[in-house]
Order: structure tokens, then C-alpha cells, then sequence
């Protein structure tokens, strides 16, 4: 059988492709989600947006101060000694420098506010909802990291199983597998950056906290540890925090620490 290659672009040829693909068994349609799913997921694009604005611009102070020998370490928390020093008299400052630093500092304050406002809508409205409290008792997940699953993720159920969930956030390796020899390389980093993001910060303060304080004996974390780099164990958590959300969500669970192996 000879195969003809269809050409040209238009009207007709893409509804003829979307019928063709429509009709595929193996197709995977996206669910459509609802004006509640919209209207959180701008809720929490606009503190990200807020977020990523304040960063900015407590670099771009951080950055014209260097040029005056005030040298303050990254970090919002830090934004505090570049404002004391912009207030000392002792300072030797222009006066267009003082009144531009005030400026920064006080769209940094007006950012601050708003930002903290729309974390405790967020926060608020998470507590209140069932399902984002059925994902807040996996260990690294909060409020914020639940919300965006619910906003941004289809229903859990339209997965097979937690691999294709974890697989469509970007967390599975990419494949290069050929001949019969399967090569499993870095993660994916296709799907939904915003979950994958804020899964994988979540695990780094896991991993964190099991450094400073010791994970338990025979736990898997504790295992990871032991032979892998910090970073990789975060990803590798992070997948298995996906798979555990799909478990919790589609089987209506609350979280439980597995017993250590021995």
C-alpha cells in the first residue's frame, strides 16, 4: 500500500486532521475546566506574577546601591540593611539616589503587602477545601502547592495510573530507548511547569530538613540520601509526591507514613 502525503494549509485539511485525530483510540483530550479552576488559577498567576515584579526590583536597589559600595547578600529578607542605610545621614548618598532608593523601597513594600494578601486567600481558601487538605498531609506539600494542583490539573482520575500524572507535570525520565536497550536520561520538564515547579521546591525542603535533622532509619528518603546527590533526591521525591497526590486524590485518602524498611 502506497501512502499519499497530504499538502496545503487551510480550513478544510485542519478539520479533516482534527476529525482523523479525534477518531484515534489512543488520543488524550484534555478535561475542560471549570470558571472556580479559571478563577484560582488567575489567583494564583497574579501572586506569581506579584512574586516574580518584587524580585526585580529588590534586585535592581540590590544592584544600584553596589555601584555606591552598599553591598547587600540576595534575598528579600535582606532588603532590610539596604533601607538603613539609605536612612543613616552618615551615608554618602546623592540626594536623586536617596529619593530613587525610597521610590524602589516603597513599590517593594506596596508589593509585599499585596502579595501577602493574595497567600492568605489562597491559604484560606485551601484550609476550607477537602481535597486541598487531602493533598496538604503529603509531607512538602502546603497551600499553595495544593491549590495549584487543583487549579491547574485535570481531575486525577482522568489518569491511569500516578505514572501518567507525574509523567504529564515533566518528572519522568526522558527515553532514548532503541534496539531493545532501554538509556533513561535527565527529567522530561514537559507538562505543567507551575505544579512541576513548586513540587520540586516543596521536596528540596523535605531533603533540607532530613539533613539537618536526619531521615528515618530505613525510610527510602534516608536510602536516597545516602547514595544520590541532594538535587536528584528532590526530583526523584517530587515524583513520588506526584504519585502519591494521584493515589490520594482518585482513592479519597489521607496521607500515611509508610513503616521503615528494616
Amino acid at each position: 500500500m502506497t501512502l499519499l502525503l497530504k499538502r496545503q494549509k487551510n480550513d478544510a485539511a485542519d478539520a479533516e486532521a482534527i476529525c482523523e485525530a479525534a477518531s484515534r483510540p489512543t488520543m488524550r483530550f484534555v478535561a475542560v475546566k471549570s470558571e472556580t479552576q479559571q478563577a484560582q488559577g488567575m489567583l494564583f498567576r497574579t501572586r506569581d506574577l506579584l512574586v516574580r515584579q518584587r524580585t526585580q526590583t529588590v534586585n535592581a536597589l540590590r544592584g544600584h546601591f553596589a555601584e555606591f559600595g552598599i553591598i547587600a547578600p540576595q534575598g528579600l529578607v535582606n532588603t532590610s540593611r539596604l533601607a538603613a542605610a539609605l536612612g543613616d545621614p552618615v551615608t554618602e548618598l546623592p540626594a536623586v539616589v536617596r529619593e530613587l532608593g525610597g521610590v524602589l523601597l516603597g513599590q517593594i513594600a506596596d508589593l509585599n503587602r499585596k502579595v501577602w494578601e493574595l497567600e492568605r486567600r489562597i491559604r484560606s481558601g485551601a484550609y476550607e477545601d477537602e481535597e486541598a487538605r487531602r493533598l496538604m498531609s503529603i509531607p512538602g506539600v502546603g497551600p499553595i502547592t495544593a491549590s495549584a494542583i487543583l487549579a491547574f490539573a485535570p481531575p486525577l482520575e482522568s489518569f491511569k495510573r500516578g505514572r501518567d500524572f507525574s509523567a504529564w507535570l515533566g518528572l519522568v525520565p526522558r527515553q532514548h530507548s532503541t534496539g531493545g536497550k532501554s538509556r533513561l536520561g535527565k527529567v522530561s520538564k514537559m507538562g505543567q511547569r507551575d505544579i512541576r515547579r513548586l513540587l520540586i521546591i516543596g521536596a528540596m525542603a523535605v531533603v533540607r530538613s532530613a539533613v539537618r535533622r536526619g531521615a528515618p532509619a530505613g525510610s527510602w528518603l534516608a536510602r536516597m540520601l545516602a547514595r544520590k546527590p541532594r538535587m536528584l533526591v528532590a526530583v526523584a521525591l517530587a515524583n513520588r509526591m506526584a504519585r502519591i497526590a494521584w493515589a490520594l486524590m482518585t482513592k479519597k485518602e489521607v496521607y500515611q507514613e509508610p513503616a521503615p524498611v528494616a
